[in-house]
């Protein structure tokens, strides 16, 4: 009985956990990137693995001066991302080693797609590593 209520109390623990410091990570690495900015008050991020692609939706209004950052903890490597608008239509693509932080203003209300990928393991590995990335997003007043 011990053992049944160990696996239990483990299945719930152990995703509030790695929960708990993907929201750390997120607060102390990606936010102050945000200085200058409000914050739109969505925390969104996921843990991931090699391989993984995620996708949201996010809505921009207009006359708004944004900014976005995209942010992972580095052993996922060089995590990439494209903001499409609905049309599937490319408007920026950067990578969280070189260009995490996209600075913007829109013309039109309307929602964008942010697609985020993780690259592939270059390789075998016994142990998959898994990483927060998170998507952090402001405006100015």
């Amino acid at each position: 009985m011990k053992k049944i209520t160990y696996l239990i109390l483990t299945a719930f623990l152990l995703p509030l956990a790695t929960w708990s410091q993907c929201r750390q990570f997120t607060k102390t690495n990606c936010l102050p990137a945000l200085q200058g900015y409000v914050q739109n008050d969505n925390y969104n991020s996921a843990i991931l693995v090699p391989g993984d692609e995620a996708e949201l939706l996010l809505t921009f209004y207009a006359g708004k001066e944004y900014r976005m950052v995209v942010c992972s903890k580095p052993i996922l490597g060089q995590v990439t991302y494209e903001i499409l608008d609905t049309n599937q239509e490319l408007i920026h693509k950067g990578n969280t080693v070189d260009s995490n932080i996209f600075d913007f203003r829109m013309a039109t209300t309307q929602q964008l797609i942010v697609r985020i990928s993780v690259p592939e393991l270059t390789h075998e590995t016994a142990i998959i590593p898994d990483g927060c990335v998170a998507v952090m997003v402001g405006f100015k007043e």
